[in-house]
């Protein structure tokens, strides 16, 4: 999303000539090196054969990207709403704000909830991070980050820490106690450090790990205790906005959505991606797993939220309409799996009938447009979170 995508440039000497230029981040062998921009073009043509450039590699590599599409397209059959024309449609479908939020100072960008289905962290572009009680609305805790825009926040699933970062370029995780009035920011842990912004982050089942994404095209798993890097995850070509673990039964992959327009499924074992998906014409701005675990559904600038199914290994629904012409921020199932909600730029939230690719309702209350939402673990409500400094649970 255009809005949160920050450029750095890094000055300094550079690993391979050491002239002192604007520096770029280069992998080799999963090892980070910083190299100028001539040294990186020269890296680029080591190990190219006679009459071999970059322009031939990348048209042959169009050339196997268009073979593989076809391959695809055999196997395109039938469409998901033709399938599910005879699934009864949804009767009468009736939400409404339940609940408001107030004590941001600024835009919300990030939420997430506590296992326990009733706490929410979210945090602003105001610098804060807030824990609420979304039963009374009271807030928790409050602290107070280093930077402005925090992008990121995400509650452990012992319900006991918070993780959160941002412009700052870490992952900051706090333990949260009974005690209010406890400074929390003495007990700060910086877990994962990137070279760039940070746009999302997740605790994995336990409260020992952590996975990252950020503006610097790379995702990460970390140790929480020791702050050690676990595993790297290289291939977006532009920011990494978003990411999302995969239900625990279905093992051990996430996927990550970027401003390079794709959706990439990866393995936290190996650090390898096992599946692409490059069908958005923009910026995708969500990410997230059927509950099976079998699918999951992105949400991208270009108005459209797109469902991808991993067996079949194709996009197999898309969710638009020609009035929708605002990006789609942030996406997030029902616990069924038959609804998806959707929020927009436009102020919306969009829910769509999953099987029969038809939207059911919209839902209006923000006054700003909606940068992310989340469906309660027990499936009874969804909180979204907006520019209009407020948090919104509906029912």
């Amino acid at each position: 999303m255009c809005d949160q995508t920050f450029l750095v440039n890094v000055f300094g000497s550079c690993d391979k000539c050491f002239k002192q230029r604007a520096l770029r981040p280069v992998f080799k062998k999963s090892q980070q090196l910083n190299y100028c921009s001539t040294c990186a073009e020269i890296m680029a043509t080591d190990g190219l054969h006679e009459n071999e450039t970059l322009a031939s590699l990348k048209s042959e590599a169009e050339s196997l990207k268009g073979k593989l599409e076809e391959e695809r397209a055999k196997l395109h059959d039938v469409e998901l709403h033709q399938v599910a024309e005879r699934v009864e449609a949804l009767g009468q479908f009736v939400m409404k704000t339940r609940r408001t939020l107030k004590g941001h100072g600024n835009k919300v960008l990030c939420m997430d909830w506590c296992k326990d289905k009733r706490r929410i962290v979210s945090s602003s572009q105001d610098g804060k991070v807030i824990v609420w009680d979304s039963f009374t609305t009271n807030k928790e805790h409050a602290v107070t980050m280093p930077c402005t825009w925090v992008m990121a926040c995400a509650y452990a699933p012992s319900g006991c820490a918070i993780a959160c970062g941002g412009l700052d370029n870490k992952c900051s995780v706090y333990p949260l106690t009974f005690d209010k009035n406890e400074n929390m920011a003495a007990k700060k842990k910086s877990v994962a450090m990137h070279t760039n912004y940070l746009s999302a982050c997740s605790f994995t089942n336990s409260d020992m790990q952590i996975l990252t994404a950020s503006g610097d095209g790379t995702c990460a798993l970390w140790d929480v205790e020791s702050g050690q890097l676990l595993q790297s995850f290289h291939g977006h070509a532009a920011d990494v906005l978003c990411l999302d673990l995969a239900p625990s039964e279905t093992g051990n992959t996430f996927v990550s959505g970027g401003c390079d327009k794709k959706a990439m499924v990866w393995d936290m074992r190996s650090g390898q991606c096992v599946q692409a998906f490059e069908t958005h014409e923009s910026d995708v701005n969500s990410v997230r797993y059927y509950p099976s675990g079998d699918a999951f559904a992105s949400g991208s600038d270009d108005a459209t939220c797109r469902l991808y199914d991993l067996r079949a290994d194709r996009e197999v629904a898309i969710y638009s309409k020609e009035s929708i012409i605002f990006g789609a921020s942030s996406v997030d199932f029902s616990l069924s799996g038959r609804l998806l909600f959707a929020g927009y730029n436009d102020y919306t939230i969009n829910v769509w009938d999953v099987l029969k690719g038809s939207r059911v309702s919209i839902l209006f209350g923000h006054e700003n447009r909606v940068s992310t939402l989340r469906v309660s673990p027990d499936g009874t409500a969804f909180c979204s979170g907006s520019w209009d400094h407020t948090l919104r649970v509906w029912a």
